[in-house]
């Protein structure tokens, strides 16, 4: 089984938690089945990224950052490379983004799926992100080193996230934090 059919594969066996995490199974696939180069840039209308929602042992804090790009603060995450699994891409962006080297894959499976527009930015037409994310553990006292991403990384108490953020698809990922 080639790494697409693989991608494919652990997007159809995802089990939804809502009705909008249905639509968004059903469109990601059709996007990857009718759409060339769907993991690459070059394909103006979306990209495939991966997401690392990324918890400490406790399961007390998260680890967000304040993207400097889209200026507000979310998970960690990115791009797919050519012929990278989703594994080995959620854990590549982690630790570009987090300097982290404890980070642990809870679960093999996705743990939540979105889609989301992407504003225009310099020569990038606004276009949409596919994205598979993962569920990580890593250790909140080793030391972060932010990327040129961010404008901000660290560790938030989950009863404090929405005092960062308003966005459904990460306070959905806080929700299901607190049912594992």
């Amino acid at each position: 089984m080639d790494y697409f059919s693989k991608i494919l594969n652990k997007i159809e066996n995802y089990i939804p938690g809502n009705k909008s995490e249905k639509e968004y199974k059903k469109q990601t696939i059709n996007f990857l089945v009718n759409n060339k180069n769907n993991y690459f840039r070059a394909n103006s209308s979306g990209h495939l990224t991966v997401s690392a929602w990324i918890i400490n042992y406790d399961k007390t804090k998260v680890l967000l950052h304040h993207h400097k790009k889209l200026d507000k603060w979310i998970q960690l995450g990115g791009h797919l490379e050519k012929g990278e699994l989703i594994q080995t891409a959620v854990l590549r962006e982690a630790k570009e983004e987090s300097g982290l080297n404890s980070l642990v894959i809870v679960k093999n499976d996705l743990f939540d799926l979105d889609i989301h527009k992407i504003p225009a930015f310099k020569k990038e037409a606004p276009h949409f992100h596919y994205d598979l994310r993962i569920l990580i553990k890593a250790d909140a006292e080793e030391k972060l080193l932010k990327s040129s991403e961010s404008k901000n990384l660290q560790w938030i108490k989950l009863n404090k996230v929405k005092n960062y953020l308003s966005e459904e698809s990460v306070l959905r990922m806080l929700r299901k934090t607190r049912n594992i």
